[in-house]
């Protein structure tokens, strides 16, 4: 178990099986301690979406300036966001890979613009109900099964993007953002103008940004493994240590050597382990299908 002195221990749980919906994650969190907390979200190369429930709150801080309250939705490429969350504080956090985030939510990407914004601003009533019904629910496992299958139902009725557009964001994310913009519009016979017109449209950012995303999260998750920042930089494709310390203060605010400790980033390791494990950090709620994380 991963502890910070500033941050509270979590229960966390998984999916026993990977989710009915290609490019979405997963994770149910309590927090163990009953006071106020604050934290940091660091960004991540999908769109983040908070279902908070039970007596709990979550506030966050939008790019507007405003607090928002309540289930949340972070845009692809949201600045780190500070986020205070109240005693007795659930959710199901839910990753979306942007390729499945427009017909999941119902609202593309690019209309998010890296902000954070209300569930109740996009979905009003039905976020509230499905809020409910996780609180009803007498167990991690029901939740996350129930929000796995509400959100296969909203893909099922939602509009896809261009395969082209979705295979070019794979490619970065296999590359771990190394690949070339203009490499990626000629396997597609594209032009750059294209490429960028359609991803752009589609996944919220630019195929660069998309990229430089894309390998700002790698890195970051080599420095909270303990790795060497000059070989993080080295390995990857940042001309040096320099380099990489302005990409992680551009997306967190904070230095290589903060981000590496950051509380939510611990969580993450332990959070999204691989598809088929149901994991749990912390000893609070007693549940027969969570197993200790080793």
């Amino acid at each position: 178990m991963r502890e910070h002195a500033d941050v509270a221990l979590w229960d966390v749980a998984r999916l026993p099986r990977p989710s009915r919906v290609t490019g979405l994650t997963m994770a149910g969190f309590r927090a163990h301690e009953t006071t106020p907390v604050a934290l940091r979200l660091i960004p991540h190369p999908a769109v983040t979406l908070a279902l908070v429930f039970g007596a709990g709150l979550v506030t966050a801080d939008a790019a507007t300036g405003r607090w928002q309250r309540g289930s949340l939705v972070a845009g692809l490429g949201f600045g780190a966001v500070p986020v205070r969350r109240t005693e007795n504080f659930a959710c199901v956090q839910v990753r979306l890979s942007p390729v499945v985030a427009r017909a999941v939510l119902g609202v593309c990407p690019a209309d998010l613009g890296g902000a954070v914004v209300t569930l109740d601003d996009l979905w009003g009533r039905e976020a509230s109900r499905i809020t409910e019904r996780l609180a009803d629910a007498s167990s991690w496992e029901e939740r996350l099964a129930l929000t796995d299958a509400l959100l296969a139902r909203r893909r099922e009725a939602g509009s896809p993007v261009d395969p082209e557009v979705a295979w070019a964001w794979r490619r970065i994310v296999v590359s771990h953002g190394l690949v070339r913009v203009d490499r990626l519009a000629a396997e597609l016979g594209w032009s750059r103008k294209r490429l960028w017109s359609r991803f752009h449209s589609q996944i919220g950012l630019p195929p660069k940004r998309a990229a430089k995303l894309v390998r700002f999260d790698h890195a970051a998750h080599r420095l909270a493994a303990g790795q060497d920042a000059a070989r993080v930089a080295a390995d990857g494709g940042y001309t040096d240590q320099s380099h990489l310390h302005r990409d992680v203060v551009a997306f967190t605010g904070v230095t290589p050597a903060t981000v590496a400790d950051e509380p939510f980033l611990a969580i993450d390791d332990i959070a999204w382990p691989a598809p088929g494990h149901l994991v749990r950090h912390g000893t609070t709620e007693p549940e027969g299908l969570l197993q200790p994380h080793r």
